[in-house]
This record gives structure tokens, sequence and C-alpha cells, in this order.
């Protein structure tokens, strides 16, 4: 009876190790990427985060044409953004240079990362299940990586554009912070490539029962009050930047319930198969 406690103990910890080998595997490829992040100094700030600072910023372009287009005004039409970026401490713009660094390793390495959390929890899976490993990182990394670029072209432009315009009094002058700016652009940005993450999340609910089609369909009305109100959050209390955040969160939600019923049937069918082996024995 001891000799099984061991044995027992001896593979939980085991698998703790294995584990720890994943998490250092994968916080390696983070600090990698990282590195070179970090090197690549001027383009990750003055295309990237500074981007959406700059009148000429596709977004503002492409929400002038269609503005006009429809006869609206041309407030995101060939204008200056009214304020400067400052940096207020001594370290500030070495902090924002590390840990911008830090999260572009993260974002990037997103696909190892997924990589090794499956490797994990591949082996009590199903052997079907461990051969679909690669449609899931792909999927799960295409979902992230559009969730960033939507809020990196959308949200973070929206963001930007109108908090910093917006006025108490003509007595008041916008310099932002560094860290400040960089922080609206990174919740943006993370935050929607996690919440594109859904239909995943979706997935593996329904496998372990937690939710059903039915479930999710029923709570259609109050997932709409829910994403309105992840909408206003995460974007300018406008009418027209929520409605154009909800859409594709909304688009997700349907899919999901689509994945749900999927995995459902496909559930129903392999336990109708095992069912019937074990009549034929």
């Amino acid at each position: 009876m001891a000799e099984k406690k061991n044995q027992e103990e001896m593979s939980f910890l085991d698998h703790l190790e294995e584990l720890r080998w994943h998490l250092i595997r994968a916080t390696l490829a983070v600090v990698i990427v990282g590195v070179v992040a970090f090197i690549a100094k001027d383009f990750i700030f003055d295309t990237i985060i500074f981007g959406p600072k700059k009148s000429d910023f596709v977004t503002y372009e492409f929400f002038c044409k269609m503005s006009r287009a429809i006869g609206m005004d041309d407030s995101f039409c060939d204008k200056e953004l009214p304020f400067q970026v400052q940096s207020r401490t001594m370290a500030g713009q070495f902090s924002a240079h590390i840990w911008t660094a830090i999260w572009a390793g993260f974002i990037l390495a997103f696909p190892y990362v997924l990589y090794e959390f499956w490797k994990f929890i591949g082996p009590g899976l199903y052997e079907n299940e461990r051969k679909n490993a690669r449609g899931f990182i792909f999927i799960a990394s295409l979902l992230f990586f559009i969730g960033v670029l939507f809020g990196y072209y959308v949200i973070s432009p929206l963001s930007i554009n109108f908090l910093a315009t917006y006025q108490v009094s003509q007595e008041v002058h916008n310099d932002i912070d560094l860290s400040s700016y960089i922080s609206t652009i990174r919740a943006s940005v993370i935050s929607c490539g996690l919440i594109f993450e859904l239909p995943i999340l979706i997935y593996f609910l329904t496998r372990v029962g937690l939710v059903t089609p039915e479930f999710l369909r029923k709570q259609r009305k109050v997932s709409l009050v829910i994403v309105l109100i992840l909408s206003a959050v995460i974007t300018p209390p406008d009418i027209a930047s929520q409605i154009v955040v909800s859409i594709p969160i909304m688009i997700l939600y349907e899919v999901s319930i689509f994945i749900s019923s999927r995995v459902l049937k496909k559930q129903a069918k392999r336990e109708k198969e095992e069912q019937e082996a074990l009549r034929k024995m």
C-alpha cells in the first residue's frame, strides 16, 4: 500500500516537473522574441506604437473616406491630434522599452506558447484529439492575431482619437504620459486578442459539459447586453465605436454556438459507435 502511494506521489511530481519544463520553454520563447523586439526599437515605437497618433494612419484615412461617403462630419480627416507624449520619470522610457518588448514577445510567440500548452495536456486526450493539435494551434493563433489586429487598427485609434481630442476646458492642454499612452494600446490589443478566443473557450466548455448550444441560444439576449457593456469598457463612450466593436464579438458568439453544436454531435456519434462496438462483443 505504501509502495503504491509512493508511486502515485512520484507520478504527480513527474507531472509537475513536466509542467515546469513546458512553462520554461514557453517563457524562453517569449524572452527570445522579446529581445528581438527590444533591438527593433525604432520600428516597434515609431511605426507601431506611435502609428495611431499620426493623422495619416490607415484607420483614420478609412474612416475619413467612409464618413465623407455617407455625408457625416470629417473629424477623422487630415487632423493632427492635439497632444504630446511625454515621460515624466527618470526610468520612464527605459521601463516602457522593456515592458513593450516583453508584451511584443508574448504576442508574437503566442503560437509556440499554445504549442507547449497542448503538449502538456496532449497525453490525457484521445488519439484522434491529439492528431487535431495542429488544427487547434492554427485556429487559436489565427483568432488571437485577428483580435490583436482588430484591437490595434480599430479600438486603439478610436480610443486615442476620442480621448486625445476630449477637453473639459480650453485651459487644459493634453500632455499624455508615455506609460498611459502605451497602456491604452496594450489594453486594446491584448483584450481583443483574448476576446477573439471565445470560440476556443466555448469548445472546451462544451467538451466538459458546462455549456450547450441550447443554453447559448437562450442566453443570446443576455450575451448581447454583456457585449455592449464590454464594448463600452474597451472603447470610447460613443455609440458608433460600441457598434463597431459589438458586431465582430456577436459574430464570434454565433460561431461559438455552431461549434458547440458540432462538438455535441461528434460526442453523440462517438458514444453511439462505442455502444455498437460493445453490443457486437
